[in-house]
């Protein structure tokens, strides 16, 4: 992908959670508000792009409770939290999407595609030609790509062809997107 393309507020940004909004737990899942931890300037990265973008989504393989670790209302707990502080810090999300299969072959598990579908059918404003996937893994790109998503990979020095930019972080990435937008 060139670099020299530009996006307006029709646009659409999909953004994984664990490793690139919050830290990401070595062998581990956040399991509980005291457990999640954002990353450096994803609060910001985030007000910065809803000032940006139509829809704000998150897409999230929450394996942990499939494995009985957490519950869906300790899942839910931890994103009502979130939303709160990512409120009070002048951002948005419009939609959270998980998966807790345990069976990668589960239709809604990234890399498949479910959750985006999902998320088009509850928001028919979306167009995944004009949405950008943010991730910091493989899945995090196939699922992307195979929605026709642009593509970009957070904090992993990954290379592969799902993969359209890198950035350092959340926040790197959207002072690129702001630079890019057409006023």
């Amino acid at each position: 992908m060139n670099n020299n393309f530009k996006i307006d507020k029709s646009w659409n940004i999909f953004l994984d959670r664990d490793g690139v909004i919050n830290k990401k737990l070595k062998d581990n899942y956040v399991k509980n508000w005291s457990e999640f931890e954002f990353i450096k300037g994803s609060l910001d990265a985030i007000s910065t792009l809803s000032n940006i973008f139509n829809k704000i989504i998150i897409v999230t393989n929450q394996r942990g409770i499939g494995r009985g670790l957490m519950s869906d209302n300790d899942l839910f707990l931890i994103h009502k939290k979130m939303i709160n502080v990512i409120d009070k810090n002048q951002g948005r999300i419009d939609g959270i999407y998980y998966c807790s299969d345990i069976s990668d072959s589960s239709k809604f598990r990234k890399p498949n595609t479910g959750m985006g579908i999902k998320a088009k059918n509850d928001f028919p404003s979306i167009d995944f030609k004009t949405s950008i996937m943010i991730g910091d893994s493989l899945s995090d790109m196939i699922f992307g790509k195979s929605l026709g998503m642009k593509c970009f990979m957070i904090n992993n020095i990954m290379i592969n062809e799902n993969i359209d930019m890198k950035f350092k972080s959340l926040y790197e990435c959207s002072n690129f997107l702001e630079n890019n937008f057409k006023y």
